[in-house]
């Protein structure tokens, strides 16, 4: 089999998450699982999701498998135990290339949690939606706030000049999530008001045979 019929068997088998780890290998560095966590930590949870400690090794073992990376043990000078770190190869750097250029690009996939409990509004005491809401417009602004301390952190890397971009998407996205919120806040005041009551929580919204 040639080269490249193995990379296009390879890519086939291969899962986002594959392509995201070796992605994290793609800016040239020995990196241990540990600074994989790290710097998945740092960019990849604002717009994909950060996978978890196993996750990542059981990627590494996958990437390993299929040629597009390497491993080997370093010593550490402090007396704890070896750590193993792992760098991308040739191969694993002409498949992610070909990867990012080449291969189709999902549409994202919005599960929103505090919007699903709004939808379920008639369920719930006013009070109650309130407070999903005001604990969402704080999760929105602490994710915001941490999206720019990471990107001012990554400005010092040149290799992490699109890695910053996304974080200054990220700000802007939780941004607009925590001002999605007020505007949630301000709709169920109105809605209220438009009632002239709190709605019942145990009456079903609209008519009989109309969907919500």
């Amino acid at each position: 089999m040639t080269n490249e019929a193995t990379e296009e068997a390879n890519g086939r088998t291969l899962p986002a998450t594959s392509w995201a780890v070796l992605g994290l290998l793609s800016f040239g560095e020995e990196l241990s699982g540990y600074d994989l966590k790290k710097w998945s930590d740092w960019s990849l949870r604002f717009f994909y999701w950060s996978p978890s400690f196993s996750q990542i090794y059981g990627e590494l073992k996958r990437l390993e498998k299929a040629g597009y990376a390497s491993s080997r043990m370093v010593a550490q000078e402090t007396g704890t135990r070896d750590k193993r770190v792992y760098r991308i190869t040739e191969e694993g750097m002409t498949a992610v290339r070909r990867w990012a250029r080449e291969a189709p690009v999902d549409p994202p996939v919005l599960k929103h949690g505090p919007m699903l409990r709004l939808w379920l509004g008639h369920l719930l005491e006013p009070e109650q939606m309130r407070e999903v809401l005001v604990q969402h417009q704080e999760f929105a602004e602490k994710m915001r706030r941490r999206a720019v301390a990471d990107a001012d952190g990554a400005r010092e890397e040149a290799s992490w000049a699109y890695p910053t971009l996304t974080l200054k998407w990220a700000e802007r996205y939780y941004a607009s999530e925590r001002d999605l919120a007020g505007a949630m806040l301000d709709d169920i005041a109105e809605l209220e008001r438009a009632r002239g009551a709190s709605p019942d929580p145990d009456s079903a919204p609209g008519k009989p045979g109309k969907r919500p």
